[in-house]
């Protein structure tokens, strides 16, 4: 016999399965004589009111073993002789596009700039040591794309896309924790993360599919305006029923070719920001209204504000909230700043951190309109270059294997950091807090590389969320680099129900870095329904 009841409990009940089980007693006599077992369907943390509480589906399994949540099954027809289509990036929107083609009866072909998941390992480490970025093979390119090495989080709020729950059951079908299907705001971890893509890869080339890393696309290959294939920059072709893009918000020359090859390209709306990052503790202090969280897991925070600066609104938000994370150096090139977040499965780092970002406006835009659909790119650009020279410039830098004729500010990833209240006050910080950023940090005024349509939002924001969260805008917390790649700042267009590109035909922007997704699962799920109409049009 099963039951299914609904609780709302303390999380030292909760959160530990021998006091659960107790409680379910206590509640329901008559199972103390039952051979009974349970499992949590849905769990979910309640922090709005002093008193925490985590809300629980529980199904009661009397008398009869309990089934787990998800029937493992990794089972995919083979395509290794059917029409093929091509995939650009091997992100989770290129992942996940392969394995619809698959289901589908179709071919994929994945190309990837970068190296597999394992040995791109090897250019982060350099990143961090070195200071060295490898530019095709970094925290944004390479296997799993930027996701796998950013914090695995996997909820959205863009359901109306997929089936999110379909999303989910096919990464714990490649090892993904069942936990992703219980919990209101899943995440897998940067440590496992990879094995997952790994498993996702395996997966596709053992139904026939086939995955090329270090192989870049240099063209398009177009007749009569439909796009049949892609060039590579060793001479290669791969030729098929289509191209699904998927190339990330940070492919930078694939936008260029898009624009060389007049395939039609728009800007779009994106925010700049910098990393704050806290002690987790006080972050938990201040969602949890407790010193001590016990069984509760690291706390995170999501937070907005209104500003009205030189008579423009514009919108201050927190976003991609990594509780017990780190921050990381992001830029996919020498010479340029950026940082991004992560956390592993346990969130177990002493830091938090989160981008803190301004919304960018049309009046933003328009002091770059000589550069078009690019203004956004060139913004992001002047802002991350100007951060590394400046940080550059403070640090004296000795970098092995760099030759003396080389500028090695070029080469630098130290990151200009600022303690929040200097920040507000516009004061220099005489020091700087402990921090999970590696490469190092410099004191640099936040004002001296953001312009001011982007630093003064961010101090009116601050100080609203100080009013908000005591002791959120203090020097507990400090302000570090360059938060710039928080979505593409261009979107290639596509018609509405068929996911194709207006003007171009066979061609399906897909996911980040065209513009129509913003994590893991929306990514995923707009891979899917790219395949989907891939085939349905030209399969």
């Amino acid at each position: 016999m099963r039951e299914k009841i609904e609780l709302s409990l303390e999380p030292q009940i909760a959160l530990d399965s021998l006091a659960l089980k107790s409680h379910l007693i206590e509640r329901n006599p008559y199972l103390e004589k039952q051979d009974f077992d349970f499992r949590i369907n849905k769990q979910t943390i309640d922090a709005r009111r002093n008193a925490v509480k985590v809300n629980q589906e529980i199904e009661l399994f009397i008398g009869e073993k309990v089934e787990p949540l998800l029937v493992p099954n990794k089972s995919y027809q083979n395509v290794a002789n059917a029409k093929q289509a091509i995939i650009v990036g091997a992100g989770p929107a290129g992942l996940f596009a392969a394995l619809r083609l698959i289901e589908l009866g179709i071919k994929p072909i994945i190309i990837e700039r970068g190296k597999n998941v394992r040995d791109r390992r090897r250019d982060l480490a350099a990143i961090n040591k070195e200071h060295f970025v490898n530019e095709e093979s970094n925290y944004c390119f390479g296997e799993g794309g930027a996701g796998t090495y950013s914090d695995g989080k996997l909820y959205t709020r863009s359901k109306k896309r997929g089936d999110l729950r379909r999303i989910l059951e096919i990464l714990v079908n490649h090892g993904a924790s069942e936990q992703i299907l219980i919990d209101a705001h899943p995440h897998i971890g940067t440590n496992k993360l990879p094995q997952v893509v790994i498993e996702l890869r395996e997966s596709i080339i053992e139904a026939g599919g086939e995955v090329h890393f270090n192989t870049k696309v240099d063209d398009f290959i177009l007749q009569n305006s439909e796009i049949i294939g892609i060039k590579t920059t060793d001479n290669q072709e791969f030729i098929g029923l289509g191209v699904i893009l998927c190339t990330g918000h940070s492919a930078r020359d694939i936008f260029e070719i898009c624009q060389r090859r007049n395939v039609e390209i728009e800007a779009k709306p994106f925010a700049i920001g910098i990393r704050i990052e806290h002690q987790q503790s006080l972050i938990d202090e201040l969602q949890y209204s407790r010193k001590d969280r016990g069984l509760l897991p690291p706390s995170s925070y999501s937070i907005v504000a209104q500003t009205n600066y030189k008579n423009v609104q514009r919108g201050v938000f927190s976003f991609c909230m990594c509780p017990g994370g780190f921050i990381v150096p992001s830029a996919t090139a020498n010479g340029e700043l950026v940082v991004n977040g992560m956390s592993p499965s346990r969130r177990d780092s002493k830091f938090s951190n989160s981008g803190l970002v301004v919304a960018i406006n049309e009046p933003d835009l328009n002091r770059y309109k000589q550069f078009g659909s690019f203004a956004g790119l060139e913004m992001q650009r002047e802002i991350e270059e100007k951060a590394c020279k400046i940080a550059a410039k403070n640090v004296n830098i000795e970098l092995k294997g760099i030759q003396k004729s080389v500028s090695t500010e070029f080469y630098s990833q130290f990151s200009p950091a600022q303690r929040v209240e200097d920040f507000i006050k516009r004061k220099t910080s005489s020091e700087l807090n402990d921090t999970s950023y590696i490469p190092g940090l410099t004191s640099v005024q936040v004002d001296d590389y953001l312009p001011d349509y982007i630093a003064q939002p961010l101090r009116e924001g601050l100080i609203q969320f100080g009013k908000k969260m005591n002791r959120f805008s203090t020097n507990a917390g400090q302000l570090i680099g360059v938060e710039s790649r928080t979505s593409s700042p261009v979107r290639i267009p596509r018609i509405k129900d068929t996911f194709e590109h207006t003007k171009t035909k066979r061609l399906f922007p897909c996911g980040e870095g065209a513009g129509y997704a913003g994590g893991i699962v929306s990514a995923a799920m707009d891979g899917e329904r790219c395949a989907e109409s891939l085939a349905n049009l030209y399969g």
